[in-house]
């Protein structure tokens, strides 16, 4: 074999085993990809499912809905619709979030199941529970706004209407009210799990969250003026819920140092 064949085959091997090194490399990031692309689209089927299965009973999920001011408006008052859409509108964008709420559970299972494999097993461990209870807090905060919240709320404000005017309400002006008022205690609910990844991340401690209770305390309150409607009551009612959420998340971080001892 002449030098230059030796040259050419030897060419081909370095080619050779670069691909076969960078190869490897690529095929788990294309891998990864397309499993994302199917756990989305598995999400988006599931919640499409949901709402087709829903939007037959819309008006009825809107009436459930909207239950807490119509008890509560003057006699001889109702609900109006000023857009010429907002009739269906109104009904199909409550049926749609609807949907994405009763799909939580399958789509952060789906998060769960796309992130899991590159966890350590006691990252594992700790991350499941956590995930479980953000989807429970979330619902808690949502029932809490409609049971607990909503009848003080619209109490006030169809009982403080000036003399001679007639609450007579949009439908979407209070859809729209409600979606950011079940956000806003959905997320509030949040506040526990917040606090003890904090801890858990090493990113502070209890004693020095302790130590900035009051500061907590005015952050709660101007988060509720940024997040409720100008009014002092609605702010109230979400500060209050925070603070002791926030007070819970000490108390759950000061007992997980002494349950890893005892382990």
């Amino acid at each position: 074999m002449t030098q230059e064949e030796q040259d050419s085959a030897a060419a081909e091997a370095t080619d050779t085993s670069e691909t076969t090194s960078t190869t490897p490399g690529h095929a788990p990031l294309v891998e990864h990809l397309v499993e994302l692309r199917d756990r989305i689209i598995k999400m988006l089927l599931v919640v499409l499912a949901i709402f087709l299965g829903l939007f037959f009973f819309a008006n009825d999920i809107y009436l459930f809905i909207s239950e807490p001011l119509r008890l509560l408006m003057p006699e001889g008052t109702q609900m109006i619709a000023t857009e010429v859409a907002s009739p269906f509108l109104a009904p199909f964008k409550l049926t749609l979030f609807a949907a994405v709420v009763i799909a939580m559970p399958f789509i952060l299972l789906q998060v769960w199941g796309f992130i899991a494999p590159g966890l350590y097993e006691h990252e594992k461990k700790l991350a499941f529970p956590i995930v479980a209870s953000s989807i429970l807090l979330f619902y808690a905060g949502m029932a809490f706004a409609y049971y607990a919240v909503f009848p003080l709320l619209f109490a006030f404000f169809t009982t403080a209407a000036p003399e001679g005017v007639a609450v007579m309400t949009d439908i979407n002006a209070y859809l729209n009210f409600v979606l950011k008022l079940f956000f806003a205690f959905g997320l509030a609910f949040e506040i526990p799990v917040a606090t003890v990844l904090m801890v858990l991340a090493g990113v502070t401690s209890v004693d020095k969250l302790a130590a900035k209770r009051m500061y907590v305390i005015l952050g709660c309150f101007v988060t509720g003026m940024l997040l409720t409607p100008p009014d002092i009551f609605s702010q109230t009612l979400l500060a209050v819920p925070m603070w002791l959420l926030f007070e819970l998340g000490i108390l759950i971080s000061r007992l997980l140092p002494r349950r890893k001892e005892e382990e």
